[in-house]
């Protein structure tokens, strides 16, 4: 647990704040996080309208399927709508991102996950919310950042600087339905993963079900009242010579309601170049077998490129549209 408020001005010392990150990122790559500054009434606001539109008819919820969003990869997808190694997920989810305009270059160049957001017309005030949530969440996640590069050694607008200046804002609204105790990987909430670029933030209902892959094993990582799950992606992994962990998680709703979960994703802009942060006097950690058997250190090239061959395998469907020319 670490309090940030030092990060989002604060009382205290922002470097002993990330000193704390440092640590946390080195063991098991994943922390809460208190004294973060986000309103506890948006988050009451984006949880209940959250709701308001899984409760919608399938057809009404079907108005804003992610096929309707193009290239920005933004809506709505049923339950199994989504894969997570080449299984279906069991969960539903809406996907959001930064809004842009029509005529936003990267927009017009049908730059995969650039556009406009798809919302409910029966949950009108959903649109705000999310909208202000983003905004809210981006401020803190370049504050974090800053925490971070100051526990690396670096000067505190290091990512901002190299690669978050204009960063890729991805944001999802997960629900998982009740299901029984998983007896194969299929069962699973989604199954085990690691996400893709920087920093996640994680706000969770009160029912739990996350699962995290620490040095001993699989442990839980239960909500906490006022506090925000943060997890590191591959891309800090790689950056880092793996000093810093991508750790693998993986989700189970074992009770007899709803678990919903709202994860925001903040990663390098889009044609970011993934540069290694220098590390004075580091050397590279030793390799360490992957869940997925794949190397984070073998890939070259734009964040974007990475992103988009990732989230291909999520939705193969739509990755088949979007790549048409």
């Amino acid at each position: 647990m670490i309090d940030v408020a030092p990060l989002v001005g604060g009382d205290g010392d922002p470097r002993e704040v990330g000193r704390q990150i440092d640590h946390a990122c080195r063991d098991v790559g994943f922390f809460y996080i208190s004294g973060h500054g986000i309103a506890k009434d948006l988050e009451g606001r984006l949880d209940a309208l959250a709701r308001a539109a899984f409760a919608l008819p399938v057809e009404q919820k079907a108005e804003m399927a992610m096929t309707r969003g193009g290239a920005a990869w933004r809506g709505w997808f049923p339950l199994g709508g989504e894969l997570t190694s080449g299984r279906p997920d069991q969960k539903e989810g809406l996907y959001f991102g930064a809004e842009l305009p029509p005529d936003h270059p990267l927009v017009v160049a049908r730059t995969p996950l650039h556009g406009a957001n798809l919302f409910p017309a029966q949950v009108p005030d959903l649109r705000e919310v999310v909208l202000d949530y983003l905004d809210a969440m981006t401020v803190l996640a370049q504050s974090l950042l800053r925490g971070m590069a100051l526990g690396l050694g670096l000067d505190a607008d290091w990512f901002e600087r190299n690669l978050t200046a204009d960063p890729l804002i991805l944001f999802r609204v997960f629900r998982y339905p009740p299901t029984s105790i998983p007896s194969t990987d299929d069962d699973w909430g989604v199954a085990e993963h690691t996400d893709y670029g920087l920093l996640t933030i994680l706000r969770q209902d009160d029912t739990g079900g996350l699962e995290v892959h620490g040095p001993t094993g699989w442990i839980d990582a239960p909500p906490l009242p006022g506090t925000f799950v943060c997890n590191l992606g591959d891309m800090l992994e790689r950056m880092t010579g793996g000093r810093y962990r991508s750790t693998p998680h993986r989700v189970h709703n074992r009770t007899d309601h709803d678990r919903l979960s709202f994860p925001f994703f903040f990663d390098p802009g889009w044609d970011a170049t993934v540069v290694p942060v220098p590390l004075a006097g580091e050397t590279a950690a030793a390799a360490r077998a992957r869940w997925d058997g794949e190397d984070v250190f073998a890939f070259d090239g734009t964040y974007g490129e990475y992103l988009l061959g990732k989230v291909g395998k999520v939705f193969p469907d739509l990755r088949d549209d979007v790549l048409e020319p």
